[in-house]
């Protein structure tokens, strides 16, 4: 029985890695957020660009926690199984174990897909100083000047 019990820490062990995937994509998306710009509504470009960075993120989060419930409960079912194959015949752990592992890649493919999907948030910088209606810096000219007299 004590065989067992040890082999049975396997699961619990994969299942403690995935909950870690959504602590770095944690990090991973505060990075990104970096200055935000005091007022978005400042011209539409400002507005779209951080109406689309809080989608990704928000869309990134989604993903991953989705992708490690789904893990999670992938390991949780099979190695419950592995548990009750393995105190009948002890040869089929190394097999049950292959498919545990095959089931915890679930989370690290969501984690891998929220990295892609946090990588396009953009946040807009602060736009101090720009036009609101042209998006163009005070002072910088945008057609030839006027002839002069």
């Amino acid at each position: 029985m004590p065989r067992v019990i040890a082999k049975n820490l396997v699961s619990i062990i994969f299942c403690e890695a995935v909950a870690i995937y959504g602590l770095i994509l944690a990090i991973i998306m505060q990075g990104r957020l970096g200055k935000i710009t005091p007022d978005v509504f400042v011209n539409l470009r400002t507005f779209q660009q951080a109406e689309y960075s809080g989608y990704c993120l928000f869309w990134a989060g989604v993903v991953v926690g989705l992708s490690n419930m789904s893990c999670g409960m992938s390991v949780g079912v099979i190695g419950s199984s592995t548990v009750n194959t393995h105190a009948q015949k002890p040869e089929t752990f190394v097999s049950m174990l292959i498919i545990e592992i095959f089931a915890s890649a679930l989370g690290l493919y969501g984690l891998i897909i929220g990295i892609i999907m946090s990588n396009n948030a953009m946040m807009p910088e602060d736009l101090e100083g720009v036009s609101p209606l042209t998006n163009v810096p005070y002072g910088v000219e945008t057609c030839a000047p006027l002839p002069t007299a």
